[in-house]
């Protein structure tokens, strides 16, 4: 009984370190100014295909600066995966209820309601398991990535590194697999497709048939329109200091001008509570 005791203390020991290690590694504070050369979803991508017998295939990916995106591209981004991006300091805690009950429901363990700051975590560092130790470290390098990294270089990094295909990652290439063109000039309705297949991009393609996809992707393009798309001021917001207007909490490539009058609109429409909730899954809101 004894050694059974000290072989548990010792595997608990070992687990909370390999948790607790997370608080100092990796080195969080490089993204501030340094590109990653790779992501742990790539890696695993290539250990996929390596185990499937194809081991010549390779990772395509592009690196684009946030400021040579579309504003389309950004916003349908949002909207379809973190609708609350601006406002949160990494965790959407009502998404996550949501999801919780539905995992209970389904009586699996499947989590979701997972912000563009959790999944940067995940893509950068963690696998696409869905296992409840790999929550927690994706919630301590969420923890950090917040405090260390502006909301502006946390969506640039997200948007260079989110998976949109069989090897494709990042909007640069994504832009230019699907469609022919640069990630600058991409249309809204090209954009609320790519928006529309991140949820699972080896599944549905962008350019595909599948009724999800069509579905999800009127949805964010909808949402889109009834927020208003203004392109000629979205170099004007982007480039502002973060909170020196607010800009922050609100919906990327609305003006200045327009602020006041997006705000109202907002405040006298309840229908946008639920939007988010709406765009992924995939229904009318």
């Amino acid at each position: 009984m004894k050694r059974l005791k000290t072989i548990f203390g010792l595997l608990l020991l070992l687990f909370v370190v390999d948790i607790a290690r997370y608080l100092v590694y990796p080195d969080v504070g490089k993204l501030v100014k340094e590109n990653p050369e790779k992501s742990a979803f790539m890696e695993y991508r290539e250990e996929e295909w390596a185990r499937d017998g194809h081991p010549d295939k390779k990772i395509q990916k592009r690196w684009v600066s946030l400021k040579n995106v579309s504003p389309y591209i950004i916003k349908a981004v949002l909207i379809g995966e973190d609708d609350k991006f601006w406002k949160h300091e990494g965790f959407d805690y009502q998404a996550i209820e949501r999801a919780v009950e539905k995992n209970l429901l389904a009586k699996q363990f499947k989590m979701g309601g997972s912000t563009i700051s959790q999944q940067l975590a995940k893509n950068l560092y963690l696998s696409p398991s869905k296992n409840p130790v790999r929550k927690i470290k994706e919630a301590i390098l969420t923890w950090r990535i917040e405090r260390t990294l502006s909301k502006r270089r946390i969506l640039e990094l997200y948007l260079n590194v989110a998976e949109w295909g069989d090897g494709i990652f990042g909007i640069g290439q994504a832009a230019r697999h699907y469609y022919g063109v640069t990630p600058s000039t991409l249309s809204a309705e090209q954009a609320s497709r790519l928006a529309a297949v991140l949820p699972n991009p080896i599944k549905f393609s962008p350019t595909g048939s599948a009724p999800y996809v069509r579905g999800r992707s009127r949805i964010i393009f909808a949402i889109m329109q009834r927020r208003g798309i203004v392109v000629p001021d979205y170099q004007e917001v982007m480039s502002l200091p973060p909170d020196s207007t607010g800009v922050d909490s609100l919906v990327v490539g609305v003006p200045a001008y327009l602020l006041n009058q997006s705000m109202s609109a907002d405040s006298s429409s309840s229908s946008h509570a639920g939007e988010r909730g709406a765009a992924a899954e995939g229904k009318a809101p």
